[in-house]
């Protein structure tokens, strides 16, 4: 990466904050500082978000995660600090500020039972504590998972910890969360990041970061923040998805905490291993160091089944493309977390952040493939029977293949950075380097083996069932034995992915100052700052294609067993024996030099993307009444490179011709908001929001990647397209929320919001002639920019720990969430639900704790969605609704050890893809996984 933090460029985004500090840094004396902290009774953990109230002078602060609070600037006089937080007692301090000097308040609370430590920093009631505090002291309207929320759950990783939060749907692969969905919009119109610094995309294409490549256990906390302030970065529409790791400060004592763990799939009848470990040491009173370490090797199976190119129409529909896939998956998750904290004095402290992670991803895929050409079936009764070579030339293809795919990727992000207090002025900066990158090396994808079979001795009939939609089945019902016989499979294509190479980088630098000016009621803060964010992102594939064999090669050379569940698929490759044939006879593949070389260039790009913000934003805080408004200005800077590749058939004489290709394009936004939090009284808050904010387009979709094809003979040309000149989505966005806070540990809530967003993007494929960006062609697919989309939406929620039962009653806790999502959208002429759009997503958890016992059982829901937009509204792709049940139970057996076992997928729900073809639901993919049983130990010093 080239960085290019140039003297003109950062001069112009801070020059405005410059400016400024010199023209109000002369203010009139100020009488004190009032700071403190606030922790548990214990003094072992902060309390994060808990509320301290400046009674007299209608001020409020919240408490940070090192568990301090400051009002700068009051007037001499006696006040009283009056401290709030969920679960705890209420406490009230007097305090006198003398004209001169600065005074510090001390707060440790307990809970409202008398409990001084378990109830407000471990187990269920302390995560609900955590989080309605952080919600209720919060600018935006947003939802907080805490690190004791997730450990709560068997969830995998980061996004399936998301899962639980309201309006989340998460998008799964292979049985496990990957992709976070809010709000029933698509991933990419997600922000991520952790510690505040951007976690980059690991794919070649997209903006969307794959959250399973982020542990769990390193994780501090989640906040999903579903509106904007001005000193966020503008490009949000879904959700800004903020991490943090764990600081030395989180803590007022020494802590050190280890998990061992072994899970057990059901699928495959595979035991896999788990650890991970946390620490946090004070070296000195003002320097401390906190980190992790986490470990995780899983392996899993799934039976899949998938349809395609549906034909016939009613009971007589057939598919003339059916697959049998068998995988097995080895997941190897492994990341660290090390951050230092220094604090050079009373007013300034310094950090330093690191994180790194990464994910090995192997998959074994064995599969059988039936592809029917040019037969007509005997169809009724949703059954089709086909005989190769009945009535014309047709034939019935079949393949068994093996796919041997280990796909790695990595991210990390290091950051240093502080905080200055200077009198009234708060200074905060940050400088990050990110990186994330995506690899394979040797992989395997596919080697294919084939058989044709059609009339004669070398004909064979087949009869598909699809009366289940799930589960289409078939039978032989001529020539079974030639069908099962590897000898007449051979060799026909072996592909393999040389080398990946997608790389994603980004130095960012960020500056804010901010200036709190006391009213006769409350203060005003005027907030500014910029932010320098410049990203370079490339993509580089390397495929050899193999056509042929030097010699006779038959499945009969690599013939295996398969592990399948769902049907008998008969023999297959053996990954073993595969391994073993393409080492020891590389040199007689025969490789396919112009397929390699059209492979090998039409997906490479190189992109770089500047991006320079600044924003002004004022703070108006009387304790009943907080608004936040104001407006942020980013320039975006972007240039990309890439390659036109036209391919030429000239009646079997291919020739491929590449030619470089490379645009630039600048534009700038004005981005206003406004959040407005209004305390109707102690227990009624209610919120509004009005922002606009953009997304811009994903770098595959823009870059200048042109694949041409060619037919001299039949003087046509079909082209795939990048697109350049994809301008980005641009939203308003509207929410508005009550929140009810009935109980010290309940709260009812419920909320509306709206979008509407200009310049979707879509995939466009068209059959009619055109010209784009001077070629010619007669048929071309690329991306555009749709018409507007509007999102309409509700969401409630409820939590509630039932302390004010009779024991054993008391231990109960229960907590749910609804959200409705319309989303819809115009595209070329037809009205549709955005992909990855749910309309309903759900939650309810049920627990129980009590001494040394804690279990809980989540359920999530979500329902269908449309995945991906066909030709014509019957070649749609959508998924079926889905939900999962988890169990989880705890025992302390001492102080500081647990003991805990767990069910991931208790009720085995599985995955289910069709399309609405020829009058009913038509199967494109199904997958099932079984359950996981997870169980383990967990210490804590």
């Amino acid at each position: 990466m080239s960085f290019k933090f140039s003297s003109r460029n950062l001069n112009a985004v801070l020059f405005a904050s410059t400016a400024l500090v010199s023209a109000v840094a002369v203010s009139s004396a100020v009488a004190g500082t009032v700071s403190g902290s606030v922790t548990d009774a214990s003094g072992t953990s902060a309390l994060r978000g808990a509320e301290v109230v400046l009674v007299e002078l209608g001020q409020t602060a919240t408490v940070q995660a090192d568990g301090s609070f400051r009002f700068a600037s009051v007037p001499a006089g006696t006040y009283s600090l009056r401290v709030r937080y969920t679960g705890a007692e209420d406490q009230t301090q007097s305090i006198t500020v003398a004209e001169t000097g600065d005074v510090s308040a001390q707060f440790a609370l307990k809970a409202v039972d008398g409990d001084v430590v378990e109830v407000l920093i471990v187990g269920q009631r302390a995560n609900l504590s955590s989080s309605i505090s952080r919600q209720r002291s919060s600018d935006t309207v947003q939802t907080t998972l805490s690190k004791d929320s997730m450990g709560q759950f068997p969830d995998q990783n980061v996004a399936e910890a998301m899962r639980r939060a309201t309006g989340v749907n998460v998008l799964n692969d292979q049985g496990e969360g990957r992709f976070v969905s809010v709000r029933g919009l698509d991933p990419n119109l997600n922000s991520a990041s952790i510690n505040g610094n951007r976690i980059l995309s690991t794919g070649g294409d997209d903006r969307s970061v794959a959250m399973d490549v982020i542990p769990a256990e390193l994780i501090e906390s989640i906040d999903i923040k579903k509106s904007l302030t001005p000193d966020m970065d503008g490009d949000t529409i879904g959700a800004s998805i903020e991490i943090n790791t764990v600081s030395a400060f989180d803590r007022k004592k020494d802590m050190f905490s280890a998990t061992l763990e072994g899970s057990y799939n059901d699928q495959n009848e595979e035991t896999s291993p788990k650890a991970g470990l946390d620490f946090s040491k004070k070296l000195t009173d003002n320097l401390g160091v906190a980190g992790g370490l986490s470990y995780y090797k899983r392996k899993f199976a799934t039976d899949n089944i998938e349809a395609a190119d549906w034909d016939g129409s009613g009971d007589a529909a057939f598919a003339r493309t059916l697959e049998y896939r068998d995988y097995d998956v080895e997941r190897e998750r492994y990341g660290f977390t090390l951050n230092f904290d220094y604090r050079v004095s009373e007013n300034t402290s310094l950090y330093l952040r690191s994180f790194y992670s990464k994910f090995d991803d192997t998959e074994l895929r064995n599969r059988l493939i039936f592809k029917i050409d040019d037969l007509n079936p005997t169809a009724a009764d949703n059954k089709a029977t086909f005989l190769s070579g009945s009535g014309s030339a047709g034939r019935i293809e079949i393949r068994r293949d093996i796919k041997d795919r280990r796909e790695w990727q990595e991210t990390s992000n290091i950051a240093f950075g502080g905080k200055t207090f200077l009198d009234a002025w708060k200074f905060t900066y940050d400088l990050s380097y990110s990186t994330a990158s995506q690899s394979e090396d040797g992989s395997i994808d596919p080697m294919r083996f084939r058989a044709r079979y059609q009339q004669g001795a070398n004909q064979i009939g087949v009869t598909f069932d699809y009366n289940d939609l799930t589960r289409p089945s078939y039978a032989v019902t001529t020539g079974a034995a030639i069908f099962n016989d590897p000898t007449r499979y051979t060799m026909t294509a072996y592909e393999r992915t040389s080398d990946e190479s997608a790389e994603d980088e980004e130095l960012a630098l960020r500056f804010d100052a901010a200036r709190t000016m006391n009213l006769s009621q409350g203060t005003f803060e005027v907030k500014f700052g910029g932010k320098v964010r410049q990203r370079d992102k490339s993509l580089d594939m390397t495929y050899d294609i193999y056509d042929g064999y030097d010699g006779d090669l038959t499945l009969a050379d690599v013939a295996g067993t398969p592990t399948y569940g769902l049907a008998d698929i008969g023999v297959v490759p053996d990954l073993g024996k595969v391994r073993n044939l393409a080492s020891a006879n590389a040199a007689n593949f025969e490789r396919s030099d112009i397929d390699s070389e059209i492979a090998s260039t039409v997906e490479d790009y190189d992109g770089s993307e500047d991006i320079y913000a600044g924003y002004v934003q004022g703070r108006y805080d009387n304790g009943a009444l907080r608004v936040i408004g104001g407006v942020r200005v980013e320039q975006t800077k972007l240039s990309m490179s890439g390659t036109t590749a036209r391919t030429i058939d000239d009646d079997g004489d291919v020739t491929f011709v590449v030619s470089p290709v490379a645009f630039k394009k600048d534009y700038t936004d004005v981005l206003p908001s406004v959040n407005v939090r209004y305390n109707v009284n102690d227990k009624l808050v209610a919120r509004a929001a009005v922002s606009q904010s953009l997304m811009r387009p994903s770098f595959g979709k823009m870059a200048p990647r042109f694949v041409l094809e060619e037919n001299v003979e039949d003087n046509e040309v079909s082209a795939v397209f990048g697109n350049p000149d994809l301008d980005p989505y641009k939203a308003t966005n509207f929410d508005a929320s009550l929140e009810y806070y009935f109980a010290k540990e309940g709260v009812i809530q419920g909320g509306i919001f709206a979008k509407k967003i200009k310049d979707f993007i879509v995939d466009f494929s068209t059959d009619d002639a055109g010209v784009y960006n001077g070629v010619a062609y007669d048929e071309a697919e690329y991306a555009i920019n749709g018409g507007e989309a509007d999102v309409f939406g509700v969401e409630l929620a409820y939590s509630q720990a039932f302390t004010f039962l009779a024991s054993p009653w008391d231990g109960l806790l229960v907590s749910a969430n609804y959200t409705y999502t319309d989303a819809e959208g115009d595209v070329n002429g037809r009205t549709i639900p955005l992909p990855a759009s749910a309309k309903q997503t759900a939650n309810l958890v049920l627990g129980y704790e009590k001494g040394p016992l804690s279990l809980r059982a989540a359920g999530a829901y979500r329902s269908g969605y449309l995945d991906e937009l066909g030709g014509s509204a019957e070649e749609d792709r959508y998924i079926k609704d889905h939900f999962q049940l988890d169990l989880s139970a705890k025992y302390k057996v001492t102080d500081n050890v647990r003991v805990f076992a767990e069910l991931v997928n208790a009720n085995d729900a599985t995955y289910t893809a069709y399309n609405n073809f020829g009058g009913r639901q038509r199967l494109l993919q199904y997958e099932e996984y079984s359950w996981t049983t997870k169980f383990g130990v967990k210490f804590n010093y």
